[in-house]
């Protein structure tokens, strides 16, 4: 398993050839990418701010937790810090299993808790102002 906090700007093939092995028939990979909106305003940049040491030890601890329940063969996390304009990818979530299902729903449940839990705070910049968030999951339909 890979986890990095890192400044420089992620490599997504990186994450896909770390968890990859002739074993496992899927690889999905979660790109979540600073967008130009939220909440009405125009956001501007974020600005990412972490404890890696913390950081890095949370998403070892929630990629362990996901290989206990899924069968899941390998996961890869990296998340940027600094700032980061429109565009550019904050958060890369690799997952390899031996079927497409399992490697899907751990991707998605790993971005879910990843926002939960991993000690990364987010500052957004918009037109006017500005103000540190926290990440929200995406609930799953009932």
């Amino acid at each position: 398993m890979l986890f990095e906090i890192t400044e420089e700007p992620l490599d997504p093939q990186r994450l896909a050839d770390h968890v990859r092995s002739d074993a496992s028939g899927a690889v999905a990979l979660f790109y979540g990418v600073v967008r130009d909106h939220n909440k009405g305003r125009k956001v501007l940049y974020l600005e990412y701010d972490a404890y890696p040491e913390m950081a890095t030890k949370v998403m070892r601890q929630i990629a362990e937790e996901m290989k206990e329940r899924s069968p899941i063969d390998d996961v890869a996390i990296q998340h940027r810090t600094g700032r980061l304009e429109i565009g550019e990818t904050s958060l890369l979530i690799a997952v390899s299993s031996g079927h497409r299902k399992e490697a899907f729903e751990a991707c998605h449940a790993l971005v879910d808790r990843f926002k939960e839990v991993v000690p990364i705070w987010k500052k957004e910049v918009w037109e006017g102002g500005e103000e540190w968030v926290e990440g929200e999951s995406v609930q799953k339909p009932s």
